[in-house]
């Protein structure tokens, strides 16, 4: 194995470095012509030297404090250039770019055989790898692809027998009259691995999947699957598993995992079923995972809200200690939890019959729960990219903003532990002193039983003698009647003591992305599906 390891290190050093797919430089050797001098000396050197594994390579982690920025937007070099402005004015320190978005259009070029296949790329970015290098060199961001998966119009069209479908064979659409793809088919899942991986090469520090679960609208009830794919798998059953399948591919190769999910799923059973995503589960095989919180996204009355999109401060709170109950719960059991990192409202949703207008107020307000629930960090959704700049700190007040935060913690987990020491220590006291309670007690029930037996001893003494006397001629007569026995032992009646004392989640109708609707469609520009 080792020589067939040396002839491949060989060929690349002589035929060229080239990226897969790519003609190298120079002509391919052969395995004889390879087998070179240079191959000898090779060998003599990994003979004295050990072997070692190759070290995966992993990007530094970040607490990320991001916006999402849609495919249009990026490739637009005057809107970049405003928001790059306000980035540096800003704590902003991540993007997150759609590198496969809701209509399943590829945003830039791609070397992915099943995009090119599929014709699904639409280059709103001509050179990601560039965009990418500019962001993380010239601003110090932190990049992440979001890829939306499950909901792919584009490849539902393009490959009809990986999509959902009705009894009578026919194409399950949405209300949108858009197609999704079976999360039970094999092949959908290589093909998001296949562009997770792309991903990587490009040098995207962090791959997040959104719309990775089930279609939920109206009709999807009468959506056939067929046995042979499902095999006996619920539907929580295949996205976990989907879950993990992408991590264990995708991780290795040095960048970082992380998961779109609803806010509603959180605890509840019911939903969980419904879009087959269970919030511990799907954590337990990632490295980030990111509740979709919006305040417009609860229904009336949830965490005892009377409308939710109004209160922005104490919905987020209310949804976040509910996500650490979860996963705390998770972890005390041993299971490996993802860092939450938790999608926060830059639109107001005026679409709803109970709305405030969100600005900069209640954009701090939802930070401000964020880190009040133990949290770090937090991404903002705008579907238009337009941001509420003025509820954001500059880089200095956000450094020192955290500092803050890291002594207010570190105070509250000393006093929390100070008191639980004092408890501990309480009830080693108490389990102390609890032996010579009890012997007190009975010495005191002993001297409190003593007078009344001192008081029956004279009437005792008295009758003692007759009782003597007119036993003697009874117990004389039992002597010689069992000759050889001895009499019993009288038996004493034995001393009595006395007793010691002794909070229904709810999907509302969906609102703005991700995995939502509402004004996306209307800022930014979706291709037409033939």
């Amino acid at each position: 194995m080792r020589r067939w390891l040396l002839v491949g290190l060989c060929l690349l050093a002589l035929g060229g470095c080239g990226r897969p797919g790519e003609p190298a430089d120079t002509p391919a050797e052969t395995e004889e012509s390879a087998a070179a001098p240079e191959v000898v000396e090779v060998e003599a050197a990994a003979e004295t030297e050990p072997e070692t594994e190759p070290e995966e390579t992993r990007r530094e982690p970040v607490q990320v404090k991001g916006i999402y920025l849609s495919g249009p937007a990026a490739g637009n070099q005057e809107m970049m250039e405003r928001i790059l402005t306000n980035i540096a004015d800003t704590e902003i320190n991540a993007v997150v770019i759609d590198l496969k978005d809701d209509s399943g259009r590829v945003t830039c070029p791609m070397e992915s055989p099943l995009v090119t296949e599929t014709e699904a790329s639409t280059p709103y970015v001509q050179d990601m790898r560039e965009l990418i290098r500019e962001l993380k060199e010239e601003h110090g961001l932190y990049v992440i692809a979001r890829v939306v998966a499950f909901r792919d119009p584009w490849l539902a069209e393009k490959k009809p027998e990986w999509c959902l479908k009705l009894p009578d064979g026919s194409v399950f659409r949405d209300r949108s009259g858009l197609a999704w793809v079976n999360p039970y088919r094999q092949e959908v899942w290589d093909y998001l691995v296949e562009i997770g991986t792309e991903a990587a090469a490009m040098g995207f520090d962090e791959v997040q999947f959104d719309y990775i679960r089930f279609c939920t609208e109206r009709g999807v009830g009468d959506v056939v699957f067929d046995e042979a794919e499902t095999r006996g798998r619920s539907k929580t059953d295949v996205i976990t598993e989907f879950t993990a399948y992408a991590y264990d591919r995708l991780s290795p190769q040095g960048i970082y995992v992380a998961a779109d999910v609803f806010g509603a799923i959180i605890g509840s059973e019911i939903d969980s079923m419904s879009v087959g995503q269970v919030y511990e589960d799907m954590a337990a095989h990632l490295d980030y995972i990111c509740p979709m919180i919006y305040p417009s996204h609860y229904g009336d009355g949830n965490f005892g809200i009377e409308h939710p999109d109004t209160e922005p401060y104490r919905t987020i709170l209310a949804a976040l200690q509910k996500s650490s109950g979860v996963l705390g719960a998770a972890r005390q059991e041993g299971q490996h939890q993802a860092i939450v990192r938790p999608w926060l409202q830059d639109f107001t949703a005026s679409y709803l019959k109970h709305y405030i207008e969100y600005g900069p107020e209640e954009i701090r307000a939802q930070i401000q729960a964020t880190y009040d629930a133990g949290y770090d960090e937090w991404m903002l959704w705008s579907a238009a990219c337009s941001y509420t700049w003025d509820g954001l700190k500059t880089k200095e007040e956000a450094q020192a903003e955290r500092e803050a935060i890291a002594q207010s913690r570190a105070a509250a987990e000393a006093e929390a532990a100070a008191q639980s020491e004092a408890e501990a220590a309480a009830q080693s006291g108490e389990a102390a002193a609890q032996p010579e309670t009890e012997a007190a007690a009975q010495s005191e029930a002993e001297a409190a039983a003593q007078p009344g037996e001192e008081a029956a001893q004279p009437g005792e003494a008295a009758a003692q003698p007759e009782t003597e006397a007119a036993a003697q001629p009874g117990e004389e007569a039992a002597q010689l009647g069992e000759a050889g026995q001895e009499p019993r032992e009288s038996q004493e009646p034995a001393p009595v003591l006395e007793s010691l004392p002794t909070l229904p989640a709810h999907i509302s109708p969906a609102g703005t992305p991700p995995d939502s609707q509402g004004s996306a469609a209307t800022v930014i520009p979706q291709m037409q599906i033939d």
